[in-house]
């Protein structure tokens, strides 16, 4: 029986409710809209966000990756559709993989690289908690933040937001 992804479970299925909640809210008519030169499109960062749990799937079936060899560049959602579709098979994958997890697989490390530059190299359960999760609730913030720019109806994620009360 694995027993580390049991824990993981209940916390990618609450989080990933979290942001599908907040990949909603995503006007797709702001898409091209970025709150700084520097920022990442609308449209962009919300694909980016309903992306990240396929690295989930890549950390769990894979031992390494390395930016030098990356031969696709990201998907951009042309719709909210797209998006939320993208969103939902990046989700279904990872918790498939989660789910069957050996404990000695999730104790194993694998690695982020750039060329011969380790970026990352960790157990794959720190793996899915850095990498995952955090990174995914660190960019959902983002999202946050350019809805509220945008004046559009922020939801809450641990709790009603400022637009639910």
């Amino acid at each position: 029986m694995h027993m580390l992804n049991q824990s993981l479970i209940p916390e990618f299925q609450h989080e990933t409710a979290n942001t599908l909640k907040m990949l909603k809210a995503v006007p797709q008519e702001h898409f091209g809209w970025r709150p700084h030169e520097k920022s990442m499109t609308l449209g962009r960062l919300a694909s980016h966000v309903a992306q990240i749990p396929g690295y989930m799937t890549m950390a769990l079936t894979t031992d390494e990756f390395n930016f030098a060899n990356r031969t696709t560049k990201p998907v951009e959602a042309q719709s909210s559709e797209e998006l939320i579709q993208l969103f939902e098979q990046s989700k279904s994958k990872a918790l498939e993989e989660l789910q069957n997890a050996s404990d000695e697989a999730l104790r194993t490390n694998w690695k982020l690289m750039r060329g011969d530059f380790t970026i990352l190299d960790l157990p794959r359960i720190a793996v899915l908690r850095t990498l995952v999760m955090n990174h995914m609730i660190h960019h959902r913030g983002q999202l946050s933040v350019y809805l509220r720019l945008l004046h559009i109806p922020v939801p809450g994620m641990y709790g009603p937001s400022a637009d639910e009360q």
